[in-house]
This record gives C-alpha cells, structure tokens and sequence, in this order.
C-alpha cells in the first residue's frame, strides 16, 4: 500500500475506534434505539436526494439496511446501555470476522483454510474470555447483545458481497435511509414518546456534535474510505488494518474514560487480534512460506560442492 493508503486506513480504524467511547457519551443524552435512529438519518438525510439510485437491487438495499443498521447497531447500542463498556465492547465486536467466515461457509459454500479455521478458534477463544471475564464484573445479558450484534455485521458482510454494490458512496447512504423509521418505531414502542421527546427537547451542542461524528465521520466517511482501500487493493492487504480498531478503541476508552482492563481482558485481546491477523494473512502468503526451504535446497542439489 502507498503510505498515504496506509495512513488512510489507520485513520479510518482510529475513527472506528474512537466511535465506541463517542457512542457512550451519547448514551447518556438519548435513549440507544433514538440515538440509533438519528445516526443513520443524518447519513442518508439529505444525501439520499442527491446521489443518485444505489445500482443494485433493492432487495439488498433492504436486507443490508435491516441487518446491520437495525439489528447490528441496535444490539450494540441496547448493549452499552446496558452496560458494556466501551473498549470492551470495540473488541468483542471485531468477532464479526468469525461470522462472517461461518456464514460465508454456509450461505457462499466458502470454506476457510486450515490456518483460517485456526485464527477463527483463536478469535472465538478471546471472545468466550472475555465473556467469562465480563460476567464475572458485569451483566452478561450486555455481552450477549454485543455478541448477537457481532453476528448480524458479518451476516451484513456476507450480504454486501452478494449484492456487489459498484459505489461505495451511493451503497451506504441508502442503506443508511433504511434504519431511522424502524429504529425511531421501536425507540416509540420500547422507549416512550416521553423519553424521546425529552432527549430532543434537551439536546446539547456536546449532543449534536456526538450524532454527527457518529454518523458522518464514523458511518459515512469511514466506510466509503474503507470501501475506497478495498477497490485498489486486495482484501487481505487492507482487512489487517481493522485489527487496530479495538486497540484505538480500548485505549481511547482507557484514556478518555477511566476505564480498567483485567489480565484477563487483556490475554482475551491478544486471542482476538491474533487469531483475525492469522485470518487476514491469504493462502497463498502461507503457500509461499512452505516452499521457501525446498527452494533453497534446490540450487544446492544441482551445483557441484566447491572444495576447500
């Protein structure tokens, strides 16, 4: 990658982490199923006039719009309001790569390589940690919510690799124009009227400015900045970058709010990040290894051993 690629995907994954610890702020002025809703309408609102039809059909506008935005992002915000911290919750949330290799196997008959299948393990294993670990400090109803939000983003992946959409910009705002009026429907029903109103008769500017970054910063420039790298490159060169996700989110979380790691949050960390890096890595990188040996052997074999 040019190094202004690479300083482009550090960006986005450090946008993605700092997103975590903005979405706990936010938390904290609007019901999460409202907040949700206001993220996704400031994306499509109103660039959806503007862009132009998305290109493919609306059918995986629809399913994509539903799973990730209602469900994914539901699930995680109704998690951190319930308790899941905000590193924390930026770690288990990368166990989407697990899922989307299990539903890439089972919907795309895609089937990960030996060494895929091990990182996949390792993955899982941090995941399952940290669950034990966080049901040991908090409710564990909160990491089940992280958990199922974890395997609706990678059903979305799966999704949006069937629907191949050709503009990254024109896919995510109106995938982004499909959530707000189920979200703010189920804001009403679960939330209250009372309790949305309240949250937008009493937003703050510190309230705007989180809504935006979520939604503008986070959801639009960093997908259609990731989607950009994902063009120009292969997918194994540019997925490894979103390993730093959990680290900027973690530490920010750490810095910014005084949040404390156990040894065994942080072995689970080093089981995650290790086992995605070992699923980032492409078969033929570990092709190429194997034959590294048999290559410096054959020269030898063939020249005559010079003597003294």
């Amino acid at each position: 990658m040019r190094p202004r690629h690479v300083a482009l995907a550090v960006l986005v994954a450090a946008v993605w982490g700092l997103n975590f610890v903005l979405i706990e702020v936010g938390l904290h002025d609007f019901p999460p199923l409202l907040f949700c809703a206001l993220r996704f309408a400031v994306v499509a609102l109103p660039a959806v006039f503007f862009v132009g039809p998305p290109r493919v059909a609306w059918r995986w506008v629809l399913a994509v719009g539903t799973v990730l935005g209602v469900v994914k992002f539901g699930l995680l915000f109704l998690g951190m309001h319930a308790g899941m911290p905000a590193g924390l919750s930026s770690l288990v949330l990368q166990g989407q790569a697990g899922f989307t290799a299990l539903f890439a196997a089972a919907l795309l008959c895609e089937r990960p390589a030996p060494v895929r299948t091990v990182g996949l393990v390792l993955a899982f294993a941090g995941i399952a940690l940290a669950a034990v670990d966080h049901g040991v400090h908090g409710p564990v109803g909160a990491f089940a919510l992280l958990i199922g939000a974890a395997a609706a983003w990678g059903l979305a992946n799966v999704l949006t690799r069937r629907a191949a959409p050709p503009d990254a910009l024109r896919w995510m705002v109106w995938v982004s124009a499909v959530p707000p009026l189920p979200l703010l429907g189920l804001s009403l029903l679960v939330e209250g009227p009372t309790a949305d109103w309240a949250a937008l008769r009493g937003i703050s500017w510190a309230g705007i400015g989180v809504v935006l970054y979520v939604g503008l910063v986070s959801t639009l420039f960093g997908f259609v900045a990731w989607s950009h790298l994902l063009r120009r490159y292969d997918a194994s060169v540019v997925a490894p970058y979103s390993l730093l996700v959990p680290v900027f989110g973690m530490s920010s979380a750490a810095l910014l709010l005084g949040e404390r790691f156990s040894p065994a949050a942080g072995t689970a960390t080093v089981l995650v990040i290790a086992g995605i890096g070992l699923g980032a890595v492409p078969a033929t990188a570990w092709a190429r290894l194997r034959r590294l040996p048999r290559r410096a052997e054959e020269p030898a074999a063939g020249r005559p051993v010079r003597q003294g």
